[in-house]
């Protein structure tokens, strides 16, 4: 809304890592549950695939930084508190309409949608994984009104709710699923069980979609933004607008979702390779996810801000300050799981039916995330300035192309790496994206400082190459002192080495004299010094 802002850039972004942090941590133990409960067995791979389009639109329309957020923010941004209301309840009524047809289709067709997306998978696989698509098809109402609801409730400075809301959904599994291993212990994988077992991690994943959405809309209705009213105008003011960046966007980060479909296909014929790459992508997801809502959500309105031509100097200090505290947040990271990705999946997930051997299938696939992280979220960054700029064509048009390449490279990198393979296909796909838009945005800004920011990038990649190696070397010195390595050693060497990596891209950082590293370092110095 078109207002003073009374928190800063620092400040949202402080509030965002809090309770995205917070909400992180119980994902963390939802996912050490559910790999105790069931390990890499066929409730996991079942719900991987049934998960696939629930999660695709809750990451999609119900996501911080989704199309729904998005769009709503870049719009409600430029308008006044009186007419938020309105507006939002057309277009909560308008969205919720398309996806009751969507939730009924993929009720009626789950078992069409699952032999599509696998076809390799075993029969009592596929059977499990159907009943829990059935499930979950309501989640595709509640994604589009918890996208609505984050866009509403960011757009009107309250960025504390949105960020944690999160957390009712891991712990609804939590507690369901948590409470049956508990009840049946590892005789929950028993043939006789793994009905109950599928049925409850489906269900508890719906229950959770409601919760979230609940609390949000309490919160718009306490904020006066909007309330369970249904409103029909749809030619009212703004909602053109609002239409007309989302719908693109959805087209676009749709298509970008399309290339998960293609890496399952091709998943559904390696054993285990879904669960292997769940686990795997959540280890990632888990610091990504904090980071780039700090980057991402005070970002974008500062980007819609700054979308005239006369602002486009300050907006190219903007992308710069994006791409370079994205690389100086998630290069240390790629350091530390490329070098310790066996040990961080043990120390993760080792226990319950979670055994050795199956960190020993996901530990190699966790490598692979780790390399691809930079660019995963420096081109959320790019994205972000064209739905800025009102073009969400572009980054569709780009998604696209990126289904063949992806296919592609799945078809070739698989025969070489295997589920390695598909993560490095989608590691291709988001440079492809960057150079691209980087490109794009170069013509139509006037021109960005290109050579310079390579040269920073260059340095950046030397010193995470040298501090991976460093933190490698340096856990496998301490882990030779000791004959048996306990729970708590293990979390004490990894603690030490991940100190090592950060010391290290560190040392050889700060001769780059990065005014963002600055800028980091005082607020992480800051934050430090209040607890």
């Amino acid at each position: 809304m078109n207002k003073k802002r009374k928190k800063s850039l620092a400040g949202i972004a402080g509030i965002v890592a809090v309770a995205t942090l917070i909400s992180k941590i119980f994902g963390l133990v939802r996912e050490q549950i559910v790999a105790a409960a069931f390990g890499i067995g066929p409730v996991v791979n079942a719900y991987a695939y049934a998960y696939v389009i629930p999660g695709f639109l809750l990451i999609l329309l119900g996501g911080i930084n989704g199309p729904f957020h998005s769009a709503l923010v870049s719009v409600l941004a430029k308008k006044d508190q009186k007419s938020a209301a309105p507006l939002i309840e057309t277009v909560t009524t308008l969205v919720s309409g398309i996806l009751l047809l969507v939730t009924v289709i993929l009720i009626i067709y789950a078992d069409k949608f699952i032999d599509l997306l696998a076809p390799g998978l075993e029969s009592n696989v596929r059977e499990m994984a159907i009943l829990q698509l059935q499930i979950m098809a309501p989640l595709a109402i509640f994604a589009g009104l918890i996208g609505i609801g984050f866009g509403s409730l960011n757009a009107s400075d309250q960025y504390w709710l949105p960020s944690i809301s999160p957390l009712f959904s891991s712990l609804t599994i939590v507690v369901g699923v948590g409470g049956l291993f508990w009840f049946l212990g590892e005789k929950i994988n028993a043939p006789e069980y793994l009905q109950w077992g599928s049925i409850m991690l489906a269900g508890t994943t719906l229950a959770g979609g409601i919760w979230q959405w609940l609390a949000q809309q309490t919160a718009q209705i306490k904020s006066g933004i909007s309330t369970l009213k249904l409103r029909f105008n749809f030619r009212q003011e703004g909602v053109n607008e609002v239409v007309k960046v989302m719908a693109p966007a959805t087209l676009s980060s749709g298509m970008l979702h399309i290339n998960v479909y293609t890496d399952l296909y091709f998943a559904s014929y390696i054993e285990n390779a879904a669960a292997a790459m769940r686990y795997a992508n959540f280890i990632v997801l888990t610091p990504l996810g904090i980071i780039s809502n700090m980057i991402l959500v005070p970002f974008l309105p500062i980007f819609s801000r700054l979308a005239s031509p006369e602002n486009w100097d300050e907006l190219k200090l903007r992308i710069r300050q994006g791409l370079i505290l994205t690389a100086l947040t998630m290069l240390p990271l790629t350091a530390i799981f490329v070098a310790l990705s066996q040990p961080i999946v043990a120390l993760i997930y080792e226990r319950g039916v979670f055994k050795s051997s199956a960190s020993a299938i996901v530990a190699p696939v966790l490598f692979a995330y780790g390399i691809g992280m930079f660019f995963y979220l420096a081109r959320d960054v790019l994205v972000r300035v064209f739905y800025a700029l009102g073009d969400g064509q572009t980054p569709f048009k780009i998604s696209i192309i990126n289904i063949f390449i992806n296919v592609i490279l799945d078809y070739f990198l698989v025969k070489s790496f295997a589920t390695q393979g598909l993560v490095f296909a989608t590691i291709g796909v988001n440079i492809f994206s960057m150079i691209i838009m980087l490109f794009i945005l170069n013509k139509r800004l006037n021109g960005l400082p290109l050579k310079e920011w390579t040269v920073i990038f260059l340095g950046l990649i030397v010193a995470t190459i040298i501090s991976g190696f460093s933190c490698w070397g340096f856990y496998g010195l301490i882990s030779s002192l000791w004959v048996k390595e306990s729970l708590l050693l293990q979390g004490v060497n990894l603690l030490f080495s991940c100190l090592i990596a950060l010391g290290i891209f560190l040392l050889f950082t700060i001769p780059l004299k990065l005014p963002e590293l600055s800028i980091l370092l005082s607020k992480i110095n800051a934050k430090i010094s209040k607890s």
